[in-house]
């Protein structure tokens, strides 16, 4: 190999040329004669750059990239067009004592390429350090380029057409939490070379639509690696969050190839998807690298400028680790900053995305003083105009130090809502003594939102996610069981606030497996009856199981996969009806919080609470140990108005709930406007919300005594 002398191949640079080119936009953008490259780097002496041939993968030309204007190695490359293989190797001091670990016999990728070629191949000497030791200061000098992903020139074009945002209100929102290969790897009506990808993914569209499914919420679909000692153990890294490119779609999803046909099939995903009205909203892990800590690989980030990327320790050798992953990004730095800010804006306006769920979001809020809602990163977003107006939730923890900030981060931001989780999952389980805080949850959360400014729908609801158990392990297993992922079921979490219903794992006790539905169905009202958004993960409505596994991150096989052969069409219809019942009743889409009062002279009050007895709760009740209550949510007594000013009116709803193992009897309130009352759900039956079968022959009146069965949920109607 020889300098800008090589004879170029179909999609290489004219012989020995290079121009200065411009140092922004940063990454490679093709003008379709040439190309122009553009990486940061405030440490590097130098950089080059790399092509590879396209069949053969050899590197064929390296070019020194002949200008910097302000940390920006840059240079236009005639003759270099889309689909061209690329990577960068950056020169500089070698000093890990002093966090400066450059590496020019070490392939990098591009950290703002669109497409991403191939994937990491660990037996190929990609960690940058010798590991004679087990220490990492002494340079391996053997060249990376045969185990490292190549980066794409991507071809932007696409005809998105008509495509607009559905731009559902928050209000309206239900969110399904989704893995692209998870969602159809066993779909029956996808032949399998579509199966598992982007392109195969709209095929469950009908099914998100019946579901009353308004936005899916894609587990991380950046380009990411499989971890070195997953694959030793013949697993892989199958959630995806150990992010290579922050601007790559994914090749493993791609059902046509890795050289840029990714972007174009997950545009028309994208594409297809907001034609049947469904927003997408992408898992995005912006807390930290697939580079790990001091002794992992060196494949973009680590060799292009650790010290500006990543949050160094003391000594500067060694990583800040927040994320439990080995190192943690540090967006107190303006690159990075920069960096995070133009993938989010690439992702809204280039790919047509509606918003994002900031994985590990408190490591974003980081300061040299600890976690601050007024974050240059939080600072940032609120006076962008174009991601502003995006979807934004947080995941609004870490494992650093004072991790833990649910209802601490700031507008325009909703959170995942762990509190909600928790409680609700306690309240069912028999484990939460008193009512108070689940009286909290089912009305918006307003002790952790109320006071930032925000509403009852900043609060992102959920009882299971891709974390943890699924719906149907949660009532049958109280324990993990992770042997499969080769940890000795060391990993996963142990506290999961689950109840088995008197047996660990599957069994063919039919009166158990019965208390196992009624707890699904108890769960799934739960959610669906509270203020907030509801989010519920993919498979759920079907009954899917992991065999107790609760942290299946590196289980891409049957575990993980909707198995959509054994499922159990009454919970489909259960969560279908569910959502429907939310959609028609404005009582469970409230835009404020309740003030337990009459509203513009309403015959009921927006919200009050009653003891079985049917008497109004005081406050000494509230820290009384019964499990059962009841809430009333009046129709006519909903603050705010509609997009044309008119008060919003509906249907008031009086809900019975019973958390006690035994039947307990309630008498309806004595109110004189709620003499009637149908019957819309009782969960103690296995019929869907609102369906005939539910309602009762003869609706119930003021002061009738009802009896709700053990552990169920009552749901009556008093027409406006």
């Amino acid at each position: 190999m020889t300098r800008q002398s090589i004879a170029p191949p179909s999609n290489a640079p004219l012989t020995g040329i290079v121009w200065p080119g411009r140092p922004y936009p940063l990454g490679a953008h093709s003008d379709g004669s040439g190309t122009n490259f553009a990486v940061v780097s405030q440490h590097a002496s130098a950089i080059d750059l790399c092509l590879f041939d396209p069949v053969t993968l050899a590197e064929t030309t390296r070019i020194r990239l002949p200008e910097t204007t302000g940390h920006v190695f840059h240079g236009y490359v005639p003759g270099v067009r889309p689909g061209a293989l690329y990577g960068f190797r950056a020169h500089g001091p070698w000093d890990p004592e002093h966090g400066l670990r450059f590496n020019a016999a070490k392939l990098l990728v591009d950290p703002y390429a669109r497409a991403i070629a191939g994937r990491v191949d660990h037996k190929q000497a990609v960690v940058g350090h010798v590991d004679l030791t087990k220490t990492d200061l002494v340079r391996d000098l053997r060249d990376s380029a045969a185990g490292c992903p190549k980066s794409v020139v991507v071809d932007d074009s696409f005809d998105w057409g008509d495509d607009a945002p559905p731009d559902v209100p928050w209000t309206d929102s239900v969110i399904y939490e989704v893995h692209v290969k998870g969602f159809t790897a066993l779909h029956p009506d996808l032949p399998p070379e579509l199966r598992g990808t982007f392109a195969g993914f709209p095929a469950g569209i009908d099914h998100l639509k019946k579901l009353g499914v308004t936005a899916v919420e894609l587990l991380p679909i950046h380009q990411a690696i499989d971890d070195a000692f997953l694959v030793d153990k013949g697993l892989r890294n199958y959630w995806g969050y150990q992010t290579l490119g922050f601007f790559a779609p994914d090749n493993r999803f791609s059902a046509s190839g890795d050289r840029g046909q990714q972007v174009r099939e997950l545009k028309q995903m994208i594409k297809q998807l907001h034609a049947a009205g469904i927003e997408v909203i992408l898992d995005v892990v912006y807390n930290h690298t697939c580079e790990g800590n001091h002794l992992g690989p060196t494949l973009s980030f680590r060799g292009l400028d650790n010290p500006t990327y990543y949050w160094l320790a003391d000594p500067r050798r060694y990583y800040s680790d927040f994320t439990g992953t080995g190192n943690s990004l540090d967006a107190r730095e303006p690159r990075v900053l920069e960096l995070i800010m133009n993938s989010l804006r690439y992702w809204v306006s280039e790919m047509h995305v509606d918003g994002f769920r900031f994985d590990l979001a408190t490591t974003l809020g980081r300061t040299t003083r600890g976690f601050s809602s007024r974050a240059p990163f939080f600072d940032i977003i609120q006076q962008d105009p174009i991601l502003s107006r995006a979807k934004l939730i947080a995941e609004p923890w870490d494992v650093g130090e004072h991790g833990y900030r649910v209802g601490n981060f700031p507008l325009p931001f909703s959170e995942w809502n762990g509190k909600y989780r928790d409680n609700v999952r306690r309240f069912w389980a028999g484990y939460e003594p008193h009512l108070r805080e689940l009286g909290f949850r089912l009305t918006g959360s307003s002790d952790l939102f109320q006071l930032s400014g925000r509403r009852p729908y900043h609060s992102v609801n959920f009882v299971t996610s891709h974390d943890g158990f699924t719906l149907r392990d949660l009532v049958t297993y109280e324990q993990k069981h992770n042997e499969a992922n080769g940890e000795n079921n060391r990993d996963g979490d142990s506290h999961n606030n689950a109840w088995n219903c008197g047996v660990e794992g599957e069994t063919n006790d039919a009166a158990v497996n019965a208390t196992r539905a009624k707890q699904v169905r108890n769960l799934l009202a739960t959610l669906f009856l509270s203020q907030g958004v509801p989010m519920i993960v993919a498979g759920d409505e079907l009954g899917r199981t992991q065999r107790g596994n609760n942290n299946a991150y590196c289980q891409d096989n049957e575990v993980s996969w909707l198995d959509w052969a054994s499922a159990d069409a009454s919970l489909m219809e259960l969560v279908s009806s569910l959502a429907a019942l939310r959609r028609e009743h404005p009582v469970l889409r409230r835009r404020r919080f309740f003030q337990g009062v009459h509203i513009r002279g309403s015959e009921f009050k927006d919200l009050a609470w009653f003891r079985p007895d049917g008497e109004e709760m005081t406050r000494t009740d509230w820290d009384a140990e019964g499990r059962s209550v009841a809430f009333l949510l009046g129709g006519d007594a909903i603050l705010g108005v509609d997009e044309r000013g008119r008060a919003i009116e509906g249907d008031s709803l009086l809900v019975l709930i019973n958390g006690e193992r035994k039947a307990q009897t309630f008498r309806l309130p004595a109110i004189e406007w709620g003499s009637t009352w149908a019957h819309l759900l009782d969960t103690a039956s296995d019929r869907p919300a609102g369906s005939s079968t539910q309602a009762s022959e003869r609706p119930s009146r003021a002061r009738d005594e009802l009896v709700v069965d053990a552990l169920s949920i009552v749901v009556l109607r008093c027409h406006r």
